[in-house]
């Protein structure tokens, strides 16, 4: 990977390019009737950010703020008349605000689907909903530090990418 980067004239986004290097996550909001999807939203949202080098910290000039505005758990197949493949939707809407006030909305968070299957009981299936809901918490996570470090604090997008100039010696 790393000789294919060097010779294409590629580099890859580093923690030196992060548009800063530490974020206070603010209020989430649960539109949703899911109980406590906010609080394991931050959790993942903090862990995902950690892991990519940018702090957490309640001083930060940046914060992060979002709605969850829809949750399903949906089936997907069913046997013999029973529900036993599932889908759990999830999806919201998120902003980066700036020190100076200025508003920056972290791509479209867009929808977050994750499969799983179960054709036992209703506690199995409860069981099965919480590791499934947590993987879509952790890919919507994931969305947004790309929101963060993919978009310039001036809202303008940032190439993951940078083609480096060929003509330079």
């Amino acid at each position: 990977m790393l000789l294919c980067t060097g010779c294409s004239g590629y580099k890859f986004q580093g923690r030196a390019t992060l548009p800063f290097d530490s974020v206070r996550i603010g209020r989430i909001e649960n539109r949703t009737f899911e109980p406590k999807l906010e609080d394991k939203l931050q959790k993942a949202l903090a862990d995902e950010l950690i892991k990519n080098g940018i702090m957490i910290s309640r001083n930060s000039g940046y914060v992060i703020t979002g709605v969850i505005t829809k949750f399903e758990l949906k089936p997907l197949t069913e046997k013999e008349g029973l529900a036993v493949e599932y889908e759990v939707i999830i999806k919201g809407e998120f902003f980066l605000t700036s020190p100076e006030g200025k508003v920056t909305e972290l791509r479209n968070s867009g929808v977050f689907i994750v499969s799983f299957y179960n054709e036992t009981s209703l506690q199995a299936l409860v069981a099965s909903k919480e590791p499934a809901i947590e993987t879509a918490l952790k890919n919507l996570s994931s969305e947004i530090r790309a929101g963060i470090v993919y978009t310039k604090p001036d809202n303008t997008p940032v190439t993951p990418l940078k083609k480096e100039d060929s003509n330079k010696p």
